[in-house]
């Protein structure tokens, strides 16, 4: 059972943000309805939004650019959802500020204390199907291991997948984590995953997360005991399209010294949300939360994380793939061992791949 509002939130929320807006029949919207929805988004802004100061600026501008006639074109919610939207992140640079329709929507529903049992077995199934956000597990050539995530669901649902996969890539000796269309998700769940990565039976203190309408802040530990360890070298791919708890992950890996990042800068998205409703099937997220990292007591807002090897990102997993063969080259002795790793190197420089051989019957 989910014993913790805080995570049952991330879950529905997570989810809610990465879904479109419903296409069932839209609804239309007046001036006054305009005008309310504004006042509304205004007042929650003030009341949760994680900079105060910014707040009043960004929910001020709403209301006057409303009053103008800015958004007269906006008849529906779903046109007005998409204009709020693009205002509310030009406003304020934070890229976790959206809007949208959802048909029913409510705050009570997004918080709840204790979901059903059958709330729970639907977002359990719902992750299974989605392979646990694992896209692709492989083997490349070299004994190189691969995975791309591309997002961190919950930690309750997720969390076994991982370990799965990390134990089907034990024996590899060198492993690349692609981040590249990985949005986000629950930072628990990277906590989980990066704890595969660091030395066992110690913890580690990756992040603080401030909430501003409870006043208090969540600590975010690795798990100490884990049977499957990987202590080989990591390379974590990341692109302008890694945001939220995949910048996390990447921050994490850099800063803790654990692993290379190979791309390009991250969206530069840190703050946590809460989702609001504005009426008129209109809900809104807002950033009411910030996260410090424990190492370097600052984050990746507005700047992105950086990555030590910069290329474009559709280069990342060549380059990523070269670099750690050069690695094992140099490290193999001479003999047959090295010169197949040569090979390999050569032909992962041009970007070629090997075709499969099938051998019929009677070829042998």
């Amino acid at each position: 059972m989910l014993g913790s509002k805080k995570l049952v939130s991330a879950v529905v929320l997570g989810a809610l943000w990465s879904l479109p807006a419903l296409a069932a029949e839209d609804t239309a919207l007046s001036a006054s309805d305009r005008a309310a929805i504004a006042q509304t988004l205004a007042a929650k802004i003030n009341a949760n939004y994680i900079d105060p100061a910014r707040a009043e600026q960004v929910g001020g501008a709403i209301i006057r650019k409303n009053a103008e006639g800015g958004y007269a074109a906006a008849t529906s919610a779903t046109a007005f959802s998409a204009a709020l939207k693009k205002d509310l992140r030009e406003l304020s640079g934070d890229m976790h500020f959206s809007a949208g329709r959802y048909e029913g929507f409510s705050e009570s529903s997004a918080t709840e204390e204790e979901p059903s049992r059958a709330k729970i077995d639907e977002w359990r199934t719902a992750a299974a199907r989605r392979g646990y956000d694992i896209e692709k597990i492989e083997r490349l050539p070299g004994n190189v291991g691969y995975i791309e995530l591309r997002r961190f669901a919950g930690v309750e649902f997720v969390g076994a997948a991982y370990t799965a996969a990390m134990s089907l890539l034990a024996g590899t000796d060198a492993l690349i984590l692609d981040l590249r269309r990985n949005g986000g998700g629950d930072p628990a769940s990277v906590a989980y995953l990066m704890s595969h990565f660091l030395s066992a039976g110690k913890l580690h203190h990756l992040i603080d997360i401030y909430d501003r309408p409870t006043d208090t802040t969540r600590q975010i530990w690795t798990v100490p005991t884990f049977t499957q360890r990987y202590d080989k070298p990591v390379y974590v791919l990341i692109s302008a399209r890694t945001g939220s708890a995949a910048e996390d992950c990447a921050y994490d890996f850099q800063v803790l010294k654990r692993g290379t990042l190979v791309g390009e800068t991250t969206v530069g998205a840190s703050n946590p949300i809460g989702w609001y409703s504005l009426g008129h099937d209109i809900a809104v997220s807002i950033p009411t939360a910030r996260t410090t990292n424990f190492v370097t007591k600052t984050n990746w807002e507005h700047v992105g994380v950086k990555p030590d090897v910069a290329v474009p990102a559709a280069q990342a997993l060549q380059a990523a793939h070269v670099a750690i063969l050069r690695n094992l080259v140099s490290s193999a002795k001479e003999g047959n061992e090295r010169t197949e790793l040569q090979r390999l190197l050569v032909m992962a420089e041009k970007g070629e791949t090997e075709k499969p051989v099938y051998i019929l019957r009677g070829e042998r």
